[in-house]
């Protein structure tokens, strides 16, 4: 029996409920306790995931409403994270110098639970249907957990810590895909750094050298996933240039990564953002192997304005000049919420927008 095709897609996080922040603000400060917490967590995901089934979507999420950022379950998991972050240079509004929500690596890892352990169970008992479970990617922690100084410590080189982060998600993978999960979601919008012509520049001065650092980041995820059953689990990547508060931190096509990227990353399906002039054009698709499947990122989750029907459709069309149109599928370029606080949009027009995937989605391929 073929895989399904996830045709109306979404990269999984959505704008958190303000009572389900205020509950998260409340337990910060002991007014509430965990179990209190979960309550508050548990019945946000039930309506969050009625919603997508009203809207058709292909596959559900819990919106990572149990996570503070997209990569803090790994830091919640593990041991050997510590409170020092890596600060990043954000563009968009309120943009500036501003720390990772990753903290920084200052001791050997060691996981202590599944990163998914307190998120799969309500998935499989409230989903029914097709559900993804994200994960941060390997790759990510060579940029937003090494810091120089304290990370080398323990790992005299990002290759070192590289191979402790791919173990620890293939343990990860290997138990969700035990557990019967059918789509699992790796996210690396760190990939992004290798693109930007200035994130580049700026890795040469530092004496380190981008072309070796993607493809070591490249192997550590493929290694990450490395026998999996593909006949009954998709394994995704989803890249994309930043995401918090509608902001991002890098610039540019795929043009630089993606005879590299497309090429060597041995996944099923690459969600990619398309969404703005910053991503370039579809040129680089030409690189992705016939029969993996590519997920446009067509639709803003940074701003409320509601694409059209028909310039979606056109952009598609446009894609489908560099990769068959039976290999593309529709979702949002990126989460809506990749941080607790969310983008700057409301919930309205969140649904409105996953809605609009679904329809289009429906039009074109049924």
């Amino acid at each position: 029996m073929p895989k399904p095709f996830y045709r109306a897609d979404h990269v999984g996080s959505l704008l958190r409920p303000p009572e389900l922040l205020e509950a998260r603000g409340e337990y910060s400060t002991g007014t509430i306790s965990e179990s209190q917490l979960r309550e508050s967590e548990d019945a946000a995901i039930r309506d969050a995931l009625q919603r997508q089934r009203d809207i058709g979507l292909s596959v559900l999420s819990d919106g990572e409403f149990r996570r503070a950022s997209w990569l803090t379950d790994m830091a919640e998991a593990v041991e050997g994270f510590v409170t020092d972050r890596v600060v990043l240079d954000w563009k968009g509004p309120g943009g500036g110098a501003e720390a990772s929500t990753a903290k920084a690596v200052g001791a050997k890892l060691r996981k202590h639970r599944n990163l998914s352990a307190y998120e799969l169970p309500l998935l499989q008992k409230e989903a029914s249907g097709p559900i993804k479970i994200t994960l941060p990617a390997p790759s990510n922690f060579i940029v937003s957990s090494y810091k120089p100084g304290l990370t080398n410590r323990a790992y005299p080189a990002r290759a070192d810590l590289l191979r402790d982060l791919s173990g620890i998600i293939r343990e990860e993978i290997e138990w969700l895909a035990a557990e019967g999960v059918e789509y699992i979601q790796l996210d690396a919008p760190y990939y992004s750094h290798y693109l930007d012509p200035l994130h580049r520049e700026q890795m040469l001065a530092e004496g380190r050298d981008p072309v070796r650092e993607l493809a070591e980041g490249i192997a550590a995820d493929n290694a990450a996933f490395e026998g999996v059953d593909r006949d009954r689990v998709t394994i995704a990547m989803h890249v994309c240039r930043g995401n918090s508060r509608s902001r991002w931190y890098s610039e540019g096509g795929y043009d630089l990564i993606a005879e590299t990227l497309f090429e060597s990353l041995n996944v099923d399906r690459f969600l990619l953002e398309y969404d703005t002039e910053r991503c370039g054009t579809f040129e680089p698709l030409r690189r992705i192997p016939r029969g993996k499947q590519v997920v446009l990122g067509l639709i803003t989750t940074k701003e409320p304005r509601l694409e059209s029907k028909d310039d979606l459709r056109r952009r598609i069309d446009e894609a489908a000049k560099c990769i068959r149109i039976e290999d593309l599928a529709l979702s949002p370029q990126c989460g809506f919420a990749s941080i607790a606080a969310g983008n700057l949009l409301s919930a309205g027009d969140q649904w409105r927008k996953l809605d609009l995937v679904a329809e289009v989605a429906r039009k074109v391929w049924g």
